[in-house]
């Protein structure tokens, strides 16, 4: 995304929700996909460990959710909060 090679990731707000009722205990696929260590296992459960570690516009990992559980911003509130100069 171009508009935002300037601002630091930081300061982005861009990464994964988790949906913990929606979630099925033991899935993982979203764990198992990520390899930028967004995601961490804590008691059996997958949770996001460090959100600004996703990749600004990846979402990929969303739809390999089966239950649907996993959520990003959308573009438009990204584009809102950070508009172009």
């Amino acid at each position: 995304m171009s508009w935002l090679d300037d601002v630091p990731r930081e300061e982005i707000d861009w990464g994964p929700t988790i949906d913990e009722a929606a979630c099925r205990e033991g899935c993982q696929v979203c764990f198992d996909f990520c390899q930028n260590g967004v995601y961490a296992q804590v008691d059996g459960k997958v949770k996001v460990a460090k959100r600004t570690a996703c990749i600004v516009g990846c979402s990929h990992c969303a739809s390999l959710c089966e239950s649907s559980a996993i959520a990003f911003p959308s573009l438009e509130e990204l584009r809102a909060a950070h508009p172009r100069p």
